[in-house]
C-alpha cells in the first residue's frame, strides 16, 4: 500500500503546488489588470476559487499523509504506549469517517449540480466537488495507511 500511496502523494503535490503557484500568478496578473490598466478580467474570480479548493483539499490529504493534521500531541504524548496507540486509532478512524462523509456528500452535490455551469468559465459546477471527492479518497487511503503502519510498528 506504501507504494502506491507514494505515487498518489507526489501527484497530489505536484497538483497542489503548480495550483499554488498558478493562483499566485493570476491574482499577480489580476491586480495589474485591474488597478494598472483599469480592466479587471472576469474569469479571475472562478479560476481562483477552483484553485484554492484544490489546494485546500488536496494540502489537507498531503498533511494527513505527513502526519502533520490537528491533533492534541501534549495530551497523547502524555498517555501509555497502549493509550497513546488508541488515541491515534482513534484520530485515523475519524479521519477515515471524515473522508467518507466528503466523499458521499461531494458527490451527491457534483450529482446534483452536473448540468448546471460555472459562470463565465462555461465549465460543470460539479468541478468544484469532484475535487474534494478525489481528496477524500486520498486522506482514506492515506489514513488507512497510517493505521497499517501503526499496528505493523505495535507487532515488531
Amino acid at each position: 500500500m506504501k507504494r502506491p500511496n507514494d505515487f498518489i502523494f507526489r501527484a497530489l503535490a505536484v497538483i497542489a503546488s503548480l495550483s499554488l503557484a498558478g493562483l499566485s500568478l493570476l491574482v499577480i496578473y489580476s491586480v495589474v489588470m485591474r488597478y494598472v490598466f483599469s480592466d479587471a478580467p472576469d474569469f479571475v474570480e472562478p479560476i481562483a476559487l477552483l484553485l484554492v479548493i484544490v489546494i485546500a483539499m488536496f494540502g489537507a490529504a498531503l498533511k494527513v499523509r505527513e502526519g502533520g493534521h490537528i491533533g492534541l500531541d501534549s495530551l497523547v504524548k502524555s498517555l501509555p504506549e497502549k493509550g497513546q496507540l488508541a488515541a491515534h486509532t482513534f484520530q485515523h478512524l475519524c479521519l477515515i469517517a471524515l473522508a467518507v462523509a466528503i466523499f458521499f456528500g461531494s458527490l451527491q452535490m457534483a450529482e446534483t449540480t452536473l448540468h448546471d455551469k460555472i459562470p463565465i468559465l462555461g465549465l460543470p459546477e460539479a468541478l468544484r466537488y469532484v475535487i474534494p471527492v478525489i481528496a477524500s479518497v486520498c486522506i482514506a487511503l492515506f489514513s488507512f495507511e497510517n493505521l497499517l503502519t501503526l499496528f505493523a510498528k505495535k507487532h515488531k
